[in-house]
This record gives structure tokens, C-alpha cells and sequence, in this order.
């Protein structure tokens, strides 16, 4: 697997997430995809903030670093442009792969939902404590 970069995007108090169906199961993910060759993760999100969401976004710090299958990296940023929920990525035109939706989450909510990887949840959540 390549390394991925991802975005966290918060606004008044919810988190932009990504809602999964895949083979009867639902869960959430954090908008981001694999870093492409030449990209940094600061521009790999960047960019798939932009293709799935349909957002231009400028990229802040990097809150959580993960490995699994690959480095994936986690950044704060701020919708600078664009119109949320209009994301044109390739995710959307393979019906195979299920559905993506994306969501504002209140950022209570983040830990009694099915949210990958937790532990980035977690993490958005502690901000606001």
C-alpha cells in the first residue's frame, strides 16, 4: 500500500467525514487517498480534499501520523473554497467500491460512531476538551 495523506476539517464544532457503505457495512473515514508519485502528504490531501469533497483547502499542521499499510498522515486544514459534498473522485464513479457520502459530524458524536482509525477521532476530539 502507498502512504496516504488525509484532511480533518472542523466547523463549528462538526468534522467533515466521509460515510462508507461497503458489503452491508457502514463506517466513517477522514477524506484523503494515496500520495501520488512527487507529491508531499501536504498536497496529496490537498488534492483529494478537492476530489472528494469538491473543496479547495488550505492545509494546516499535521496532527497524527499512522502507520498501517503505509504511512498516512493527518492534517488540519480550512475550506478556503469550493462547494462541500460536490467531490468528482474516481470513489464516486465505481459503484463497486460502495457508497461515499460526505458528512458533517458533530464532534460528540465522533466516539459512538464507527469512525477509521479511532484513534484520529479520538485525537479530533481531545481538541475540543
Amino acid at each position: 500500500m502507498r502512504d496516504r495523506g488525509s484532511a480533518v476539517l472542523i466547523k463549528n464544532r462538526k468534522v467533515a467525514l466521509i460515510k462508507r457503505t461497503k458489503n452491508g457495512v457502514t463506517y466513517y473515514v477522514f477524506p484523503g487517498g494515496g500520495i501520488e508519485l512527487g507529491e508531499t502528504p501536504e498536497v496529496a490531501t490537498k488534492r483529494e480534499a478537492y476530489e472528494e469533497l469538491g473543496v479547495d483547502i488550505d492545509v494546516k499542521n499535521c496532527i497524527a501520523e499512522i502507520d498501517f499499510e503505509g504511512k498516512q498522515f493527518f492534517f488540519l486544514g480550512d475550506i478556503v473554497g469550493g462547494v462541500f459534498g460536490t467531490g468528482q473522485g474516481e470513489e464516486f464513479l465505481d459503484k463497486n467500491k460502495g457508497a461515499y457520502i460526505p458528512e458533517w459530524v458533530d464532534i460528540d458524536d465522533l466516539l459512538f460512531i464507527d469512525v477509521k482509525p479511532k484513534v484520529v477521532a479520538e485525537k479530533v476530539q481531545s481538541l475540543f476538551k
